[in-house]
């Protein structure tokens, strides 16, 4: 594995770090409806933050998305509307299922379907499966898959022993199946982020070729494709706000402390998420000409840390010793995943 294969894996490691522990915040807030918290979540993640980060490192990426052909921008933007409805149900896969199992469940889906359609629809899989590469990426997804089908295994494992009151204790709104159908949802439209990534390469390459340094060349494209994501989510959050009476939650807490509390800790949410993508295109600029491999890496180490953060939460708590054994090797067999994955690339 050359250095560089290794830093953009390392780097893509610390996007995940970041991605896996987003939700976290949303325990410290009070009083909010789960949409009202999502809009603050989703203001802070798809435009505040991804504005910030282009005026920052690409200062001039309204010129750069002017430059862009209209049909690229269109069909970037179509396809953050589509992870709009997949990161909308991610919400509620974690809501029902906690960090550890709807990580599991709605990333695992996302890794496979995410790393192979779009190298499949521009042509790179077929070039990459006349190699070694192609059947060491075809392992890394199938030793993925495996390692997430004994995480949400273990999990289900949990569910069967553990009483209701018990799992609720850190899952308040614990529902397997309401889970399980977000999660499945999630698998198929969330991996329209991947793909928009990849369709979005040529507004990347014009942010190189207007000496945007190439490590943060997917910010202008990050802020086409997210202005797609939020659309969906305005319409959504306001569509249950007006239909559960919690609009009024934006301007009303229990004292003026806890309202402000909630907005630092939704957009500090927001922060956490999409930090992942400035060190994501940072990694994935380092991994050579199938960057699509990239995608794999970040939701397999995802769920690691969300697996983790769940520990910390208690999620787990009750468990036999033989279900974190469990649980433990899905993790390990995750982590080995994605190095074989980004190996892929290289072969």
């Amino acid at each position: 594995m050359s250095i560089s294969i290794l830093s953009g894996i390392l780097l893509i490691a610390l996007g995940a770090f970041s991605s896996g522990s987003f939700a976290v915040p949303f325990g410290k807030i009070k009083g909010w409806s789960w949409e009202t918290y999502w809009m603050v979540f989703s203001l802070g993640a798809y435009i505040l933050f991804p504005l910030a980060a282009c005026l920052i490192f690409a200062p001039d990426f309204m010129a750069i998305i002017g430059s862009t052909p209209s049909g690229t921008l269109l069909t970037v933007f179509l396809l953050g509307a589509l992870y709009g409805v997949g990161n909308l149900s991610f919400g509620l896969a974690l809501r029902y299922l906690g960090l550890s199992l709807g990580y599991a469940l709605s990333l695992g889906l996302m890794l496979a379907i995410g790393t192979l359609i779009p190298p499949l629809i521009d042509g790179r899989l077929q070039v990459m499966m006349q190699g070694k590469g192609g059947t060491m990426l075809i392992l890394g997804i199938v030793v993925a898959i495996v390692g997430i089908g004994l995480s949400a295994w273990s999990g289900i494992l949990k569910d069967k022993i553990m009483s209701d009151t018990k799992k609720q204790e850190s899952i308040h709104e614990f529902n397997l199946i309401k889970g399980t159908m977000a999660a499945i949802l999630v698998g198929f439209t969330g991996s329209a982020m991947s793909l928009g990534f990849e369709q979005g390469n040529p507004i990347s390459e014009i942010a190189v070729k207007q000496d945007v340094d190439p490590l943060f060349a997917m910010m202008p494209m990050v802020v086409v494709l997210f202005a797609g994501t939020f659309v969906t989510t305005i319409v959504w959050c306001t569509y249950l706000g007006r239909k559960n009476g919690s609009l009024s939650n934006y301007s009303q807490a229990e004292t003026t402390k806890i309202l402000t509390s909630n907005y630092i800790f939704g957009l500090l949410a927001g922060f956490l998420w999409f930090s992942q993508f400035i060190v994501y295109s940072m990694g994935k600029s380092k991994m050579g000409t199938y960057t699509f491999t990239s995608w794999g890496i970040l939701m397999a180490l995802t769920i690691v840390f969300a697996t983790v953060w769940g520990l910390l939460r208690k999620e787990w708590k009750g468990a036999p010793t033989k279900i974190y054994v469990l649980m433990i090797l899905s993790q390990l067999i995750i982590i080995a995943s994605s190095f074989l994955i980004g190996i892929s690339g290289t072969e």
